[in-house]
């Protein structure tokens, strides 16, 4: 099976009017305007590196609308765009993937917090098949541990994601997370008591409640 995307732009005449495309079909743009024909606009899936999700491009267009009609000059956040996996477990995510942070900035400038276990809806029950979650904190060392990624493979992971995403969004730091007091019981809380580091090479162990 195979998903994913095509943007039709091939009966367009774009190449008329001298409008970049990548082999994909894609408008080559910069900020939803195209870089070879700055007057034509594109958003969403159709423009070049953007990512496939429906919630980018409707703020996208919002976002354009406003700045071509009423002279506002706000820009499209590309980065730390929230999303959610729903499968029957579901994994939600938040700004940079493990590897992509390593790439980035070096793998000994990446501190990497996580732990695995149980909700409580399923440890609670006695359930025979309790299913094992996850959750992980990729941050940046030299800036007092800047959190670049979230990551959490757990039922209702994207309630859970779309919360944090705002911390992301307004730069939090590990100790932000310390600091926040968890609700309990509840499956987010796991994120104030990350404590085991990934380099530190210890087996995880899935607790319940």
């Amino acid at each position: 099976m195979a998903i994913g995307r095509d943007a039709v732009t091939n009966d367009l005449g774009l190449d008329v009017v001298g409008v970049d495309r990548a082999k994909s079909g894609k408008i080559i743009g910069r900020r939803e305007q195209s870089v070879s024909c700055p007057y034509v606009y594109a958003i969403g899936d159709v423009l070049n590196g953007c990512p496939e999700l429906t919630p980018v491009a409707i703020q996208a267009g919002r976002v354009l609308m406003r700045r071509l009609y009423t002279g506002n000059s706000e820009l499209t956040e590309y980065d730390k765009i929230p999303t959610t996996v729903f499968t029957p477990l579901e994994y939600g995510s938040c700004g940079l993937s493990e590897d992509a942070a390593i790439q980035k900035y070096g793998k000994e400038n990446i501190s990497v917090y996580h732990n695995v276990f149980i909700p409580l809806e399923y440890s609670i029950t006695e359930r025979k098949e309790k299913i094992h979650c996850y959750c992980k904190l990729i941050c940046l060392k030299n800036e007092q541990d800047l959190v670049l990624g979230f990551h959490i493979l757990t039922p209702n992971a994207g309630e859970i994601t779309q919360g944090f995403a705002i911390a992301l969004k307004f730069d939090a730091k590990k100790a932000d997370f310390d600091r926040l007091i968890g609700i309990h019981p509840t499956v987010a809380e796991n994120f104030t008591t990350l404590t085991l580091l990934k380099e530190d090479g210890q087996t995880l162990k899935a607790t319940g409640c």
